[in-house]
């Protein structure tokens, strides 16, 4: 004979087991770390965009409703998701600041660049073309920002602090998802004269030459997120499904940016580097959703969104009414529980080694 409210529902122990994740999170990186971490800086496209493609003139931004819907006061900050991002979470885990700002920020305070600022604009890619197609800023123009960076933070500390917070600093990179996502399967720019491992080669190549850059103007902590398994985003699901072709090119560029970590660590004396695997992360979701807590994995939280950008249309009122029990919030960008869940998984495994 079945007892009556004798069972916890999968949702429930999801969350429970979610809490007990989120408090080992804190204490380990509390007890692992020795020297604080005395910055933190993103580069890439929308997952860490934290708002500085408000401050340029494309139309990819998040900078309406429902955007931002369970951010702080409900107000949307150019974040794709309903509330904060990846950066967000590391920061605060790591115990730099409670949230990552973007850099384009006019009203950026010297306290904030102090300790780190988001350079990810949303919709660019590694391929120059990538970022012409979607009116953004370009990575090596990422790269470029960051020159200027390194410029102010020595007129605010001098070379001597400039030089530690950058060496000491962990530099996050998440990038290529537009390049095959956009680019290659959307036009025929690309497509039309390499095959996806030719592809793969040449962006791996553009962004061993910015890492490299990166080196060069004293970074040595860089924690490089790999690509999410790209046919099982709901824009390019096929009748639910997720779509093979997509996520095995998702998978070829993964296996060969680990190939690449691997071979610059000889070539770049000092430097720490590691995958960040997001791919399974996001693969663990969508098979084991009650694990975590979700209910929805094939949709987003917001139900009418543009077939071609796959963002929530402006100010609808189509949303579901919790987006915690989703993965996606939109069709290409995750809920801010998912990026609170994979910053903590990171931030448990990963990052350690970057510490």
């Amino acid at each position: 004979m079945e007892r009556s409210g004798s069972l916890i529902s999968a949702s429930t122990l999801g969350t429970i087991l979610l809490m007990i994740s989120f408090f080992q999170t804190w204490k380990f990186i509390a007890e692992a770390k020795n020297v604080p971490v005395p910055a933190v800086f993103f580069f890439g496209d929308s997952y860490g965009d934290t708002g500085n493609n408000d401050y340029i003139s494309t139309s990819i931004k998040g900078n309406f409703p429902p955007y931002g819907r369970d951010f702080i006061h409900h107000i949307p900050t150019g974040r794709l998701s309903n509330g904060k991002l990846i950066p967000d979470y590391i920061v605060e885990g790591l115990g730099v600041k409670d949230l990552l700002p973007p850099y384009l920020d006019p009203k950026l305070q010297d306290s904030d660049l102090i300790t780190g600022v988001s350079f990810d604009s949303a919709g660019t890619g590694l391929d120059n073309i990538t970022s012409t197609i979607q009116e953004v800023i370009p990575f090596w123009k990422e790269v470029e920002y960051f020159k200027e960076y390194k410029t102010r933070l020595i007129g605010l500390v001098g070379d001597e602090r400039a030089n530690m917070i950058l060496s000491e600093a962990i530099y996050f990179i998440v990038i290529g998802t537009n390049d095959f996502a956009v680019n290659y399967y959307n036009y025929p720019f690309r497509s039309a004269h390499y095959t996806v491992s030719q592809y793969t080669d040449f962006l791996l190549q553009i962004y061993a030459s910015h890492i490299k850059e990166l080196y060069s103007l004293n970074a040595r902590k860089i924690g490089l997120i790999n690509l999410p398994p790209l046919g099982c985003l709901p824009i390019k699901r096929s009748k639910g499904e997720c779509v093979e072709e997509i996520n095995q090119a998702a998978s070829g560029f993964n296996e060969g940016m680990n190939a690449m970590i691997e071979h610059l660590k000889p070539v770049l004396p000092g430097l720490k580097i590691v995958s960040l695997d997001y791919h399974a992360v996001i693969l663990d979701f969508i098979q084991n959703p009650g694990k975590f807590g979700f209910q929805v994995t094939a949709n987003g939280c917001c139900f009418a969104t543009d077939t071609e950008t796959g963002f929530c249309k402006k100010f609808t009122p189509f949303t579901c009414a919790d987006a915690d029990k989703y993965v996606f919030f939109d069709s290409v960008h995750l809920s801010q529980k998912a990026y609170q869940v994979i910053a903590n998984i990171f931030l448990r495994r990963e990052i350690l080694r970057l510490l």
